[in-house]
């Protein structure tokens, strides 16, 4: 018996609700201690809206189907090469009507090269590694017995990923050093055994179902905001998350810290208080606090900010547009020849990059990285004929690009910054009378010149190269790597002061957690230590998580 659409969708949902279910576990094998340990939140949601794909579809329309959906929600480079992987099967399978063992082999080696094919520097030890191994282990069953059936021919794609996956530690020596597997890979491993078990007449079923963030209601008449100011707003953001409960708070009703604390600084408040997440609402002037605080409770699955001031001068200008014009609310007429997108958290941080001529800002960074269709909604919404979309971290570039690849209504170039001193630098570059070619190369270069600092905090005890880490100490970062360690997080300053040798600027972005004073006292310390031929200028970022985001030049 050979693969229907109707079975491949059971076997693509229950594969996703196993990787629902064991997302934190996944999240837990990433390598470093820094919070934004979410390779099994991302995957998850990247398969969030599988369920859209009708069953009523042939094997081959129906993974058509399923590719589509989840290369419009894959979230992080683990989410993104996932999505690759299915749209690959999808290639394969085209204009089949039920997948025999010959059609699966092929579609796992289509998958695989379509993953391959997109990153740039594959690395051997990752999830690209297990997918790889785990076709070719397929194809070898099959070669050597062609009457193999859908069932055998998986369970050997299983063991083939498992043995991969065990291996890993052996490829990449910082996983055999921190004692773990590769977090993508066992995420894969996940998605074939609940594949699986759909295959085998019965499928998984999550304690905990998937957020399926594409559903929503059916359209009503809308309100008519012309006569509300904007003035009249006390509380400018809508802040939504749902938290998946670390192990302390699993349980109903104990998060009641979290529920007070939203509670005293904002209005509106909707709390959810169940078994194993927290899911909440709040209209509030400080979103970061909420994330903050929610973070101490679990991981982030969900984040959304919305300015609502922003929105309802939106909704006004709508209101007032002509029926033409409401056919489409995401796209915008082109009125220039750049635009620019930026990722990036904090309200200076964003207010900076909006002053150096951003048009659309998107809410993310680590812990909460936007999907595809997030960065394709901010492109159409930018009035320029090229796009230059700047990802700011080095997660969020390779789904910056599958959104390129999707859109054709606008000419779109990521310039893949992978911090934001990078993405700032890159702004400041842009020369408006040079032609297209030369502000990429331009903005590509000044983000090369830029040496990103940062300062975190550890998440969990954990052992990597030189240092021995413990939960809650703080953690000073170079381009994204651990280069100290203390117990004060102006200490983690202090040591990082090291590398700004010869620097003739140095930019100090400080967090939501820290005060003006603070901040100013680091300003000091590091002009002392870098001496009078350094300008250091102090800035609000009010970023989440980060106490500290240094550029220097």
């Amino acid at each position: 018996m050979g693969i229907t659409g109707q079975l491949y969708r059971s076997m693509v949902l229950s594969g996703a609700a196993m990787l629902s279910d064991r997302k934190e576990e996944i999240n837990n094998l990433n390598v470093f201690p820094v919070p934004d340990g979410d390779t099994g939140i991302n995957m998850s949601l990247t398969m969030s809206t599988v369920g859209q794909a009708s069953a009523e579809l042939p094997v081959g329309e129906c993974a058509d189907k399923v590719a589509g959906l989840m290369l419009r929600s894959a979230r992080g480079n683990s989410g993104a090469i996932l999505s690759l992987f299915f749209r690959g099967i999808g290639k394969a399978l085209k204009g089949v009507s039920e997948a025999e063992p010959k059609e699966l082999v092929e579609a796992f080696k289509r998958g695989t090269t379509e993953a391959y094919r997109a990153v740039m520097k594959p690395t051997e030890g990752t999830i690209l590694t297990v997918m790889r191994v785990a076709g070719e282990g397929a194809e070898k069953a099959y070669t050597a017995n062609k009457s193999i059936s859908v069932n055998e021919l998986f369970k050997v794609l299983i063991d083939s990923a498992e043995v991969a996956l065990a291996q890993t530690p052996d490829m990449l020596p910082v996983l055999k050093q921190t004692g773990v597997v590769d977090a993508g890979g066992a995420g894969f491993v996940c998605v074939l055994k609940g594949m699986r078990m759909a295959l085998e007449g019965d499928p998984y079923v999550a304690k905990n179902a998937p957020v399926d963030e594409s559903s929503a209601p059916a359209e009503v008449a809308g309100a008519d905001f012309a006569d509300f100011n904007t003035e009249d707003i006390t509380f400018g953001y809508c802040t939504e998350c749902i938290v998946d409960k670390n192990e302390k708070y699993l349980g109903e009703d104990t998060s009641g810290e979290l529920y007070e604390f939203i509670k005293s600084i904002g209005d509106s408040a909707v709390f959810v208080d169940d078994e194993s997440i927290i899911k909440l609402h709040i209209h509030t002037n400080d979103p970061g606090a909420v994330l903050t605080k929610a973070i101490e409770f679990g991981s982030l699955a969900t984040v959304k900010i919305e300015n609502m001031r922003n929105q309802h001068t939106a909704l006004t200008s709508e209101a007032a547009a002509s029926e033409s014009n409401k056919t489409d609310k995401k796209k915008v007429a082109i009125e220039k020849k750049y635009g620019f997108v930026s990722v990036c958290m904090g309200e200076g941080v964003s207010e900076m990059f909006r002053d150096v001529g951003v048009d659309n800002i998107i809410t993310g960074g680590q812990t909460m990285n936007p999907s595809t269709q997030d960065i394709i909604d901010a492109v159409m919404k930018t009035p320029s004929e090229y796009v230059f979309v700047m990802p700011n971290n080095k997660n969020i570039c390779m789904v910056a690009r599958q959104a390129s690849e999707i859109i054709t209504e606008r000419k779109v170039v990521v310039i893949p910054t992978e911090t934001v001193p990078q993405g700032m630098a890159a702004m400041i570059a842009y020369n408006p009378d040079a032609e297209a070619e030369d502000v990429e190369r331009e903005m590509n270069d000044a983000a090369k010149m830029v040496t990103s600092m940062s300062v975190t905090f550890a998440v969990r005890d954990t052992e990597i190269d030189r240092f021995k880490i413990k939960k809650g100490q703080f953690l000073g970062l170079v381009e994204n790597k651990i280069a100290c360690v203390s117990n004060e997080s102006f200490d983690c300053v202090k040591q990082l002061t090291r590398g700004m040798t010869g620097a003739v600027y140095v930019t100090v972005f400080y967090g939501e957690d820290v005060s003006e004073e603070t901040a100013n006292k680091v300003a000091e310390m590091i002009s002392n230590k870098v001496g009078e031929d350094c300008e250091v200028a102090v800035l609000y970022g009010g970023q989440p998580l980060y106490d500290y985001i240094i550029s220097v030049e």
